[in-house]
């Protein structure tokens, strides 16, 4: 089992009008605090990552946020952390998010949430992490990627060692159990030098 020091959240920037998304949002900021987990996140005091961050911090929990320089100018950055990095671009974010946790835990959000997901997820097949990456699927939000993730299992376009790779739950308690009890798979580059 994998302790996690440290945990990259990704979720929303947004608050959407159902409540059960920012409330997701404020029991996964006490819970990581109340387990010691610090988060790492994207630096804002909006939407979900806003409670996710107020919370861990009510709840007693550090966290760091990471921004592009760009958001601090439009004035969403989160200026009450524990830490807070400003970096060039996104390029620089997700790699300096890649290096400051131990997983990847993702919330409900829109496209910069899946553009994270979606490149922990590459990131660990290739091998340039072997880091858990968490889905909570909250109230069933990501039933239809989960189907499709199976889809590309399915096909062929994700190889079998690699199917464990998105590690899906309902509930927060349960995915974190799962994440920390992930075994890294074989990574394409080694596959690939076998064959040479």
């Amino acid at each position: 089992m994998t302790a996690f020091k440290r945990l990259a959240v990704y979720c929303g920037s947004a608050t959407p009008a159902d409540p059960i998304y920012m409330e997701t949002a404020r029991q996964t900021g006490t819970l990581l605090a109340q387990r010691g987990i610090t988060v790492v996140y994207g630096g804002g005091k909006v939407g979900l990552m806003g409670m996710v961050a107020d919370s861990a911090m009510a709840a007693g929990g550090e966290v760091i946020g990471v921004i592009p320089e760009a958001l601090v100018g439009a004035e969403v950055a989160h200026r009450g952390l524990t830490e807070l990095h400003v970096v060039p671009d996104m390029h620089a974010r997700k790699a300096l998010f890649t290096s400051l946790s131990d997983g990847f835990l993702t919330l409900p959000g829109g496209v910069g949430t899946m553009d994270e997901l979606w490149e922990a997820i590459s990131w660990a097949q290739l091998g340039y992490h072997r880091k858990p990456v968490g889905l909570l699927n909250t109230a069933g939000f990501y039933d239809q990627l989960i189907a499709f993730n199976r889809q590309m299992i399915e096909v062929g376009f994700i190889r079998p060692p690699h199917a464990g790779i998105l590690i899906a739950r309902d509930t927060l308690p349960d995915l974190l159990d799962a994440m920390a009890a992930y075994e890294p798979h074989e990574t394409i580059f080694a596959m690939k030098a076998e064959r040479l």
